[in-house]
C-alpha cells in the first residue's frame, strides 16, 4: 500500500511539473508584460491626480498595528504570490482568461483613483532610518491608497489558489499556507504603513467581489488535473 501511494505521489509530482512547464515562457513573459502595463497605469494615476488628493483617516486598528520594518519581505512577496496561478494553468486560453478576470478589480480601483484620488496620512517616522522601506516609499508613494490593490489582488489570488489546489487534491497544507500568505501580505500593508485599515478592508472587499463577479471559482475548478496536455 505504501509503494502504491509512493508511485501515485511520484506520478502526481511529474504531472504537476509538466503543468508548470507547459507554456512556461508564455506564462513568464505574459506575467511580466501584464505587471509592466499595470505599473504604467498605476504610476500614471499616482503622479497625475485628476483633482485634489483626499487624505484618509487613521482608525484604532492603525494605532494597534505598529510600524514593523521586518514586514517588508511579506509586502514585496505579493509579486511572487500573484504570479503563482498562471503556473497551474495548462492552456493559453486559461492564462489569458485569468488575466482578464484579475483585470476587473484592478480597473475598478483605477476608476476610483481617477475620480477620487486619495492617500494615506503621513506617519511620524524617520524613513531614513529604514532604507528598505524608504526605497519603497520613494517608488510607491502614499497615493492610490483606497482600495488597496495590494490586498485586492492578494485576496483574488488566494481564492483562485484555494479552489485550484483543492481541485488538484494536493492535500490540506498548501491551501492553508496560501491563505496564511495572503493574510501576511494584507497585514504587511499596515505594518509597513503603506496603507491604513480602511484601505485594507476596501481592498479585501474588492478582491472578494471581483472573484464573484468574474466567476473565478468556475475558472479555477474547470482546469482538470488529468487533462494536463503534453509538454510542447
Amino acid at each position: 500500500m505504501t509503494e502504491l501511494a509512493h508511485n501515485r505521489d511520484a506520478t502526481r509530482a511529474r504531472e504537476i511539473g509538466r503543468m508548470i512547464l507547459t507554456h512556461f515562457w508564455f506564462k513568464t513573459f505574459g506575467t511580466t508584460a501584464y505587471t509592466f502595463l499595470f505599473f504604467v497605469c498605476y504610476l500614471y494615476l499616482l503622479k497625475n491626480p485628476r483633482s485634489e488628493t483626499i487624505t484618509l483617516p487613521f482608525t484604532w486598528v492603525d494605532q494597534v498595528v505598529s510600524f514593523q520594518p521586518l514586514a517588508l519581505p511579506a509586502y514585496l512577496s505579493l509579486w511572487f504570490y500573484v504570479s503563482i496561478p498562471p503556473m497551474f494553468m495548462v492552456t493559453r486560453e486559461q492564462i489569458v482568461g485569468y488575466g482578464a478576470r484579475i483585470s476587473v478589480p484592478c480597473l475598478f480601483a483605477f476608476v476610483i483613483f481617477y475620480f477620487w484620488p486619495n492617500a494615506v496620512p503621513a506617519a511620524n517616522i524617520d524613513w531614513a532610518l529604514y532604507p528598505g522601506v524608504a526605497f519603497l516609499k520613494g517608488v510607491d508613494a502614499a497615493g492610490n491608497a483606497c482600495p488597496s490593490l495590494h490586498v485586492a489582488t492578494a485576496v483574488f489570488t488566494a481564492f483562485w489558489l484555494h479552489w485550484r489546489l483543492k481541485n488538484l487534491n494536493l492535500g490540506a497544507a498548501l491551501p492553508v499556507i496560501s491563505v496564511l500568505w495572503c493574510i501576511a501580505i494584507a497585514y504587511s500593508t499596515l505594518a509597513t504603513k503603506q496603507h491604513v485599515a480602511i484601505d485594507v478592508f476596501a481592498g479585501a472587499l474588492l478582491g472578494v467581489v471581483g472573484a464573484w463577479v468574474t466567476n473565478l471559482k468556475h475558472h479555477a475548478q474547470s482546469i482538470h488535473f488529468h487533462r494536463a496536455p503534453q509538454l510542447h
